[in-house]
């Protein structure tokens, strides 16, 4: 006969990000360490953590070496909680000593031995008085200082986790690493029974970055792996790293159409949904155009479309879209299209992950197409992040698992004969739509080509992509010309092939709106 084993209630921290990565939360009845530079939010991530058993009827208790409880409530104040009058004790160490012993100061002049005994033995006395079920411990560096002696500050670790142990209390003991050099401390960790590691990071130039870890969780799984967090008013907010595998669901795998005929032959009926496409060429050949198309098709079909835009204002977009008669502002106050403007340098990969995920998961109409405007803007938003590309081909994959299409423009670098990118990112893409600008009559003009398209055929022709007042146009293949993707082509036909304004070509409307 196969015993099988319950896994164990968990605990929630408060954090919904850390609940993810954890599980569910925490293992009840043990002792965890969170560690951290000053400012990585520890204190903030225990308060949160003994509001979260507030909420469901626990007691708890704050010790705070370190901090006064004057300041410990200026602290959550900032942040929308109020400890006062609540089920949340605050134990301030140095006043309880001094009501203890009047007789005398506490000093760093007195024995350390003695020092040390007495300070645990005044926590543990007012852990039993409290009743708490959930304590937080700020922080281990005074005990480290007031052990001085490796051996001795191990010892009376291990004796605070015998104490808790059996007691129903789960534990948090916050270590700032100040005393411990800004080394972790393995020895620690070994005591514990989950370590959690807070980094903060100043870049060049932008918002601190900030990211967590959980370094150890005993007879439990999590997500391993570095998360991006964020203090803001209202606590700590944390963006599991995503995991696109996890999120696949069925769905019908059908063309997605522009609304426009002559672009749809380009990829055959149009890109499939559940795919990526990159749209790329020289800045102002119109990717952002040719993007909106999309979008302004999928809002006449009653498909929500979200542009998150690195670049461009939304006023410069919504000023173009209505020279070119796309019904873009009637879209946005329906709510089937939402611009995001990214602030550069204020926004994390995680978080911006976090931002997609909310729209095609949690919203009461989930967006079914995504536009990402630009990859250059995206990078340059994020300059020292590690690992971005990658990154972006894990998003890409789990819209791609819920049937979102989307849709990546790339600004190349040049404008007419040698034109590189400064992101090779088209062996991600499903599909990719080259623009470029070419040289004719004396004039500027733009070409369109498909290059590959992994869920369908696609033509292999070149041709004339042009944007007016009438909207997008497209031509007949250029097969008279030669060298046209070098920008200064050769003509070898007769008559005018060339699109005009108000002349002929294959057309299929801006706005199916």
């Amino acid at each position: 006969m196969t015993t099988t084993l319950e896994a164990p209630a968990r605990l929630p921290t408060g954090i919904q990000g850390l609940d993810d990565i954890l599980g569910d939360g925490l293992i009840p009845n043990r002792l965890y360490v969170v560690e951290g530079a000053p400012g990585s939010g520890k204190t903030t991530l225990a308060l949160q953590f003994l509001l979260a058993g507030q909420a469901h009827g626990e007691q708890g208790l704050y010790v705070t070496l370190s901090e006064t409880a004057e300041e410990l409530h200026a602290v959550a104040a900032s942040h929308g909680f109020n400890l006062k009058g609540g089920r949340i004790a605050l134990f301030e160490l140095a006043s309880a000593d001094a009501a203890l012993s009047p007789e005398r100061e506490m000093t760093l002049l007195h024995p350390w031995e003695l020092e040390l005994g007495e300070t645990v033995k005044l926590i543990t006395d007012e852990v039993e008085k409290s009743g708490a079920t959930r304590v937080a411990f700020d922080s281990l560096s005074e005990m480290r200082l007031l052990a001085q002696d490796p051996l001795r500050y191990r010892r009376q670790i291990l004796a605070l986790k015998q104490f808790f142990t059996g007691r129903n209390i789960t534990v948090l003991l916050l270590d700032d690493l100040v005393a411990a050099g800004g080394e972790r401390d393995l020895q620690l960790h070994s005591l514990a029974h989950g370590v959690i590691t807070l980094e903060r990071r100043a870049l060049d130039y932008g918002s601190v970055r900030r990211r967590l870890e959980v370094a150890k969780m005993r007879g439990s799984s999590y997500r391993e792996g570095w998360h991006d967090y964020e203090i803001r008013t209202g606590g700590l907010e944390v963006f599991p790293r995503l995991i696109a595998s996890e999120h696949h669901q069925p769905f019908a795998g059908d063309p997605v159409p522009s609304g426009h005929a002559a672009l749809d032959t380009l990829l055959d009926g149009g890109p499939l949904r559940g795919t990526s496409t990159l749209i790329t060429g020289p800045p102002g050949t119109g990717k952002s155009t040719l993007a909106t198309q999309y979008v302004c098709a999928a809002a006449a079909r009653g498909e929500r479309s979200v542009i998150y835009a690195f670049d461009e204002r939304l006023d410069t977009l919504l000023t173009r879209s209505r020279r070119l008669g796309f019904n873009l502002d009637q879209h946005l106050r329906d709510g089937l299209v939402v611009v995001r403007q990214i602030d550069p340098a204020e926004v994390s990969p995680g978080e911006f992950t976090a931002m997609v995920r909310k729209e095609v998961e949690g919203a009461d109409n989930p967006a079914r197409l995504i536009i990402i405007d630009s990859l250059n803007g995206y990078l340059s938003a994020m300059p020292e992040e590690k690992s971005l590309v990658l990154q972006l081909r894990e998003l890409l994959s789990y819209l791609n698992q819920l049937g979102v299409t989307s849709f990546l423009l790339n600004p190349q670098q040049g404008l007419l004969g040698s034109i590189q990118s400064s992101l090779n990112i088209s062996y991600i893409a499903d599909a990719v739509l080259l623009l470029r600008f070419f040289e004719a009559g004396g004039r500027m003009r733009k070409a369109i080509s498909a290059l590959k398209n992994r869920g369908g055929g696609h033509e292999d022709t070149i041709r004339e992509f042009r944007i007016d007042e009438t909207g997008i146009r497209i031509g007949e293949p250029l097969t008279t010309f030669q060298g046209v993707l070098t920008g200064t082509p050769s003509y070898t036909g007769v008559g005018e092939p060339l699109l005009e304004a108000g002349g002929e070509g294959i057309e299929g409307g801006t706005d199916s709106a």
